[in-house]
Formats: C-alpha cells, structure tokens, sequence
C-alpha cells in the first residue's frame, strides 16, 4: 500500500525554480531515503508535502489525503522533525512535550516518557539552555509520541551523538516494522544506504532516480591492472575510470557471470569490493565537478 504519493510537484519564487518535477511514492512499512546536495530541493519538497509552502504544480497525496485541501487531518496522524529545531524559547522540554501532545485526538503521555527515557531527554530544562542534540531529542519525542502512521524527518541525526543516533535507527526501523511509512532526507549516505529500503536521488529540482537498496545492496566495484586486451564488455558492467592500463568498473549480477568475465579477460592484477552509497551518489551528482 502506497502510504506517500508524489507526482510531478513544482515550486518556484518568481524567476527561482526550485523543484521542478518531483515524483515518487513511499510504501507502507518503508523507510524512504531521499538524498542530493544542498539546494536541490529536498526540504523544499518536503515543505510542500506539509502544507508549509503551496506548490506551484503537481499533485501529493499523503494516506490518500490531499495535502493543501487536507492539511489539518494529515498533522493528526504525521510526525515531522525538522532538520532546524525551533520551538518556545521559556517553555521547558515536559511543556513542549504537553502543548505537542494536546494537537492529537488522543493522549500518549505513557509513550512520550518511554521515548524521553530512551533518549535520556531532562524534562526540567528549558529550551533555550538545551544543547543542539538534545533540542534535536526534543523534536524527536515530540514527533515521535504521537504514533503517527507516516514520518517525515529532515536531517534528523545532525547533532546527535553516535549513540544516539543508533538508537533513533532502531527506533524508527521498529516503528517500520509495525507498518509505519519513514520519509528520510539525510546527508549522511552510510545512514540512508543502512536503514532505508529505497532512495530517490534528486538534483537540480528533479528526480534523477529512485533506487530499490535490496536490490542494488551490493554492487561490486572492479579495479583491474591490464595485460593487454580490450576492456570488459558485457550488460551488467560499466566502465566507471580509464586511466593508463588500469580500469574501474561497476557490476550488477550474479557471482558466477562476474567471475566468467575475469576469466576471460586478459588481467595482469584485479580486486573487487562491495560499491558503496557514497561512490554511486559520486557517479550521479560529480559528473558537472570542476575538474
């Protein structure tokens, strides 16, 4: 069941575009990568998705609900936590956690103070004397108490301790588990390539691809010392770099294929490791990379 329902969403300021055609969806129980540079329009897109900023075209539908026309009902059931956390300056972090409370139909003070425990979260404190991280765990639990059905996070490990961190993941791949949808812009790719079953890769406003991470958890990279001969030709591999007798390359398939081209290619020396994230998000987005 598709939980978030994106088609081709558009946002400009006057002569500024900012998303110029954004389309995917999020299943339910997924977590939903969604990567690109600064100012390539995931916060912009995820604005709209809230109902923050109008979009300029396109349609978005969250539960099936419209997202300008049915704003109010998605907030019931939607936690957000933004990538900058602003809240009451003199209200202390039980306070916020109250005044959040009170948006719901329900009470769920009982699970609030289990998500203050686990994020080691001093209820006494006011907001404006809390560290970044723990500003940052005020969101969280705030976001997070409510048991909303979909979950929209902005950067959400930034200023987090490594333990923390950790903990968010095991958090929200529990609530996935149990069938809650996970929206994740994030810059950190080890993180996204981790958690997240799939991830929209976005450049420019547009969406350059949307990639199934079970399906390509472990492309291999080839680095091969030639002999002599030709490269390696076949379907399942891409010459990534050329330089001197030595090629990179990257391959998607079965073990006993890749094995037959090493066979038969004419190689003084080769290594093959797993790909990662991070050297894929390098081969979409470093091709326009001053040189």
């Amino acid at each position: 069941m598709v939980t978030i329902q994106i088609n081709h969403l558009k946002k400009n300021y006057r002569k500024h575009l900012a998303v110029e055609d954004v389309s995917f969806s999020v299943k339910e129980g997924e977590i939903f990568g969604f990567v690109g540079p600064n100012g390539a329009g995931k916060s912009t897109t995820i604005k709209m998705l809230l109902n923050f900023i109008f979009p300029s075209g396109g349609h978005a539908t969250i539960c099936g609900k419209d997202v300008v026309k049915e704003s109010d009902e998605i907030k019931r059931f939607t936690g957000y936590i933004p990538s900058d956390v602003r809240f009451y300056e003199h209200m202390t972090v039980r306070e916020l956690m109250n005044a959040s409370n009170r948006f719901y139909d329900h009470s769920y003070q009982e699970e609030a103070e289990r998500l203050s425990k686990l994020f080691e979260l001093d209820y006494t404190k006011k907001f404006y004397e809390l560290s970044m991280g723990n500003k940052k765990k005020t969101a969280i639990v705030c976001a997070l108490a409510a048991r909303p059905r979909v979950i929209i996070l902005d950067e959400p490990t930034n200023g987090l301790d490594p333990m923390m961190q950790k903990r968010l993941f095991t958090e929200l791949k529990r609530q996935a588990e149990s069938g809650v949808s996970i929206l994740l812009s994030s810059h950190n790719l080890g993180e996204v390539q981790e958690y997240c079953d799939r991830v929209a890769f976005i450049k420019n406003g547009k969406i350059l691809a949307v990639t199934d991470l079970k399906e390509i958890r472990h492309p291999h990279k080839i680095v091969t010392t030639w002999g002599g001969g030709q490269g390696i030709d076949h379907p399942n591999i891409k010459l990534l770099d050329h330089k001197d007798d030595k090629r990179v390359y990257r391959f998607q398939g079965g073990s006993d294929i890749l094995l037959q081209l090493l066979r038969d290619a004419n190689l003084e020396d080769f290594t093959v490791e797993n790909e990662s994230l991070e050297e894929q998000f390098m081969d979409l987005y470093g091709k326009d990379e001053p040189q």
